[in-house]
C-alpha cells in the first residue's frame, strides 16, 4: 500500500509518499480502505518527534479517517466487508489501508462525503470529552474557548452553544472572528490586538476555560475563572512550562486538569464514539450543527497540508483525500 513516511523527525519536508506493508486486522479490528484522513496539530507535533504514538500503535501519522471495511478481524460483529465507516485511530490514517478498533467505528451516513466524515472524529470527540465529560459544562455557564477557528475550536464553539452555554472565543483577524461568530460564539476576542484576560473579565468571569495554549498564558487564563472554575488543558502550543499563581488557585478553589484523547483507554474512546454516533451525527445531519471542512489536499501533498495548518491559515478542518 501507499503511506506517508518520514526521512527523519522534523519539518513538513521530511514527509514523503512510499510503499509500506498493508496492516492486517487482529481480533476486534477492522481493516479499512482509507478514502480520507483528517490532519491535526497532533500530527505535526508527532512529526517533530515531540508526541510519540502509544505502544502498539502504527508509527504512520493520522488520527482519524473515513473509508470502506475490506477485512474483518476475529470477533467483529458490528461491521462487515463493504461497510462505510468513520473512526478515530491511534495512528496510521495517512495510508491506503489502516486498522480501526471496531468498538470505535461509526457507520458513515450516505449524506456525508468521505472528506467531511473524516473531518469529524478527532475534533468532535475532543470537544465532547473536554467540555462535557471533563469540563462538566452545563447550560447557563460561560466558557472561554481558545483557537476558536481551529478544528477543535470550531467544534467546541458549536457544542457549547448547542448545550446552552455562553461562548467567548479567541482567534486572530477579522475573517476568523466572523467565522467564530457564525458558529455561534457570542463574544470573539482577537488575541493579536486585545488583552484577552482583561476583555474576558470585563464580560464576566467564566466557569470553564478550554486551553490549547498553556505556557505563559496560563495565569492570565486562571484570572478569568469564577469561583470553583476549571481550566482544561488540551494543548501546549504556547509552551510546556508555566509559573502558576497558586494563591489564586487556592483562594478561588480552581481546578487545572490535563486531558488528551489519544491516551484514553479503548473503553473510554468507544463510549465517546457512541456520543458522536447518537448525539452529534444526528444534529449534523439535521443541520443543527455544521461540519467545518476548510480545505482538502491529495495524500501526496501532505507537506502542503501540514504547512497550511502550521501557518494557521485554516478555518476548521484540513483533510487528506486518499484516492
Amino acid at each position: 500500500m501507499r503511506a506517508i513516511l518520514q526521512t527523519t523527525q522534523g519539518g513538513a519536508d521530511t514527509l514523503y509518499l512510499a510503499d509500506a506493508p498493508t496492516p492486517m486486522p487482529s481480533a476486534g479490528q477492522l481493516g479499512v480502505r482509507v478514502r480520507a484522513a483528517g490532519v491535526n496539530r497532533a500530527d505535526i507535533v508527532q512529526r517533530e518527534g515531540r508526541y510519540p504514538p502509544p505502544v502498539g500503535a502504527s508509527p504512520i501519522l493520522g488520527l482519524e479517517l473515513a473509508g470502506v471495511v475490506e477485512a474483518v478481524g476475529e470477533g467483529c460483529t458490528r461491521f462487515a466487508v463493504g461497510d462505510a465507516v468513520l473512526a478515530l485511530v491511534s495512528g496510521g490514517g495517512y495510508a491506503d489501508y489502516a486498522l480501526v478498533n471496531e468498538a470505535e467505528a461509526i457507520a458513515k451516513p450516505d449524506a456525508l462525503s468521505w472528506a467531511v466524515a473524516a473531518s469529524l472524529p478527532e475534533a468532535w470527540l475532543t470537544a465532547w470529552l473536554n467540555l462535557v465529560e471533563v469540563g462538566g459544562l452545563v447550560a447557563g455557564q460561560r466558557v472561554l474557548i481558545h483557537a476558536g477557528a481551529s478544528g477543535v475550536g470550531a467544534a467546541a464553539i458549536q457544542l457549547a452553544v448547542w448545550r446552552g452555554a455562553e461562548v467567548i472565543a479567541t482567534c486572530s483577524g477579522a475573517e476568523k472572528a466572523a467565522f467564530c461568530r457564525a458558529l455561534g460564539a457570542q463574544h470573539v476576542i482577537d488575541y493579536q490586538t486585545e488583552d484577552v484576560a482583561k476583555t474576558v473579565r470585563g464580560l464576566g468571569a467564566v466557569h470553564l476555560v478550554l486551553d490549547c495554549i498553556g505556557g505563559e498564558t496560563l495565569n492570565a487564563n486562571l484570572s478569568t475563572l469564577a469561583q470553583d472554575g476549571k481550566l482544561v488543558l488540551i494543548g501546549i502550543m504556547g509552551g510546556a512550562q508555566a509559573a502558576v499563581n497558586l494563591g489564586l488557585v487556592l483562594v478561588k478553589r480552581l481546578s487545572i486538569v490535563g486531558s488528551t484523547l489519544r491516551s484514553q483507554p479503548l473503553a473510554v474512546r468507544a463510549q465517546l464514539a457512541r456520543q458522536l454516533e447518537t448525539q452529534v451525527l444526528p444534529a449534523l445531519l439535521a443541520g443543527t450543527l455544521q461540519p467545518t471542512l476548510d480545505r482538502c489536499f491529495p495524500l501526496a501533498e501532505v507537506a502542503a497540508a501540514h504547512a497550511w495548518l502550521e501557518a494557521r491559515a485554516n478555518k476548521g478542518k484540513v483533510v487528506l483525500v486518499v484516492d
